[in-house]
């Protein structure tokens, strides 16, 4: 397909976001020709399903030249800060949302082994071959809401190169059999390579300056979050919202004043099988206990527990 021009209903979005970025601050709007770029590419990518200059360029027959759409990416002085901020105020606004759930994960972004020249990166595990790969970690904030789930920002994430020496070297000393006391100790936090946890709070406390009249009904994250720093400032940011998290293996978890270990509280619990309704009918087989986990039986004729 070619494009002549940008999409009308994508320029009229643009349009709304650099009035959004000027109800902030007036004099970081966006002027014809950065109104009009952003529009293009937009267009583009929606069209060509990639970002690449170069198909921007055939797509638009010439008209837009793989040097020009590159010299405004790189030299423009567009509000890039402003552009996802203003963004989801529009469609927020646009839709009527007012509160929603937010969602903290992360992902890795795989790159070339040639690539040197893009920031933060690093050597990645591969979960799924159990190698290594050079790449890009991302720890992004995720709106859940009951019309439409959209991303609302992201951070990158690097480890600090002295912990990474040290992780291959306790690893290395970890396998030979040296004790504990015998190895290095764990550097200190670097204030310049923050963790994933502090990221995810940064990026929470962030959404809430960016829009402080909504309303958040809870957060929710994996396991690597479960940490008594992030649960309680996250709850704390927005007001003693709840947070919900994944349980490790070996979390502890305090009962009747007492910690104990997660596997002696969750204990199989066999279920017993339900008697069927109609005469002759076959028992519904007993459902097997999960070890590890606990076995909760379901109300089929209850449409809250679907």
């Amino acid at each position: 397909m070619v494009i002549g021009k940008p999409a009308p209903f994508v320029s009229a979005f643009v349009d709304a976001v650099d009035e959004a970025i000027r109800e902030q601050n007036p004099s970081d709007g966006m002027s014809t020709m950065q109104r009009g770029w952003i529009a293009f590419c937009v267009t583009a990518v929606l069209i060509t399903n990639s970002i690449c200059w170069a198909r921007f360029e055939r797509a638009s027959l010439g008209t837009y030249s793989l040097a020009a759409l590159s010299w405004m990416f790189r030299h423009s002085k567009m509000p890039w800060d402003e552009l996802l901020v203003a963004s989801v105020r529009v469609i927020l606004r646009h839709y009527g949302i007012t509160s929603g759930s937010l969602v903290i994960d992360d992902t890795d972004n795989p790159r070339s082994k040639a690539a040197k020249a893009l920031a933060h990166l690093y050597k990645l595990r591969d979960k799924e071959s159990g190698g290594y790969l050079w790449g890009q970690s991302l720890v992004f904030l995720l709106l859940v809401t009951p019309k439409i789930s959209i991303p609302v920002g992201f951070a990158f994430y690097q480890p600090a190169p002295e912990f990474s020496a040290w992780y291959k070297k306790e690893k290395a000393l970890k396998k030979q059999g040296i004790a504990k006391q015998q190895r290095p100790p764990k550097p200190p936090a670097h204030p310049a390579y923050p963790t994933k946890q502090q990221l995810a709070l940064r990026l929470l406390e962030r959404f809430h300056a960016q829009h402080p009249t909504f309303r958040v009904h809870c957060i929710m994250a994996d396991a690597l979050y479960g940490t008594a720093p992030f649960v309680d400032g996250a709850s704390v940011t927005f007001g003693g919202v709840q947070v919900i998290s994944q349980i490790r293996s070996n979390q502890k978890v305090r009962l009747h004043k007492r910690e104990q270990q997660l596997p002696t509280i969750l204990i199989p619990i066999p279920v017993r099988p339900t008697p069927s309704a109609s005469v002759g009918a076959k028992r519904s087989s007993p459902s097997s206990a999960v070890p590890g986990c606990m076995s909760v039986p379901t109300k089929p004729n209850d449409s809250s527990w679907r």
